[in-house]
């Protein structure tokens, strides 16, 4: 069982869900300047996804909790990071770091909460690669992300 403690991301909704799930998955950092990380390696990736809102589903939900899972751990639990479309481009925003897969785990969940009626947001996304580090998303709001 997962028990963690996550940082909180202010917002002005009446509801606010948090999903936790772990995901086994190998990555390398096609770059020099990655030192080790370029070699193929494998962690134990703690997720945790924050979706807020107002509005609750015909079925009483903000979103359903397995669906979020589907989306995440269904996608990349046991596999080569890299072998993923999302993560197979040569440039700094599509290499598997932390920092990207974080936010790429926000664009997934968020254009799929886009397509609900109630309209909930993901405001934060957090990724923990290893016991002592860890990365953090937010989408600001007004920008390119919000």
């Amino acid at each position: 069982m997962l028990s963690q403690i996550y940082p909180q991301v202010q917002h002005p909704y009446s509801f606010e869900l948090n999903k936790d799930m772990q995901i086994s998955a190998a990555h390398f950092i096609p770059r020099e300047s990655a030192g080790a990380c370029s070699r193929v390696h494998g962690h134990t990736y703690t997720v945790n996804i924050t979706v807020a809102g107002d509005e609750l589903d015909n079925s009483g939900f903000l979103v359903n909790f397995s669906v979020l899972k589907k989306l995440v751990h269904g996608s990349y639990d046991h596999t080569l990071l890299n072998d993923h479309e999302e993560f197979s481009k040569d440039d700094p925003y599509s290499l598997p770091t932390t920092e990207v897969v974080a936010k790429t785990i926000y664009d997934k969940v968020q254009a799929y909460l886009n397509k609900l009626e109630n309209k909930p947001s993901c405001v934060q996304v957090f990724v923990r690669e290893t016991p002592t580090s860890y990365c953090v998303y937010r989408p600001k709001k007004g920008g390119l992300n919000g």
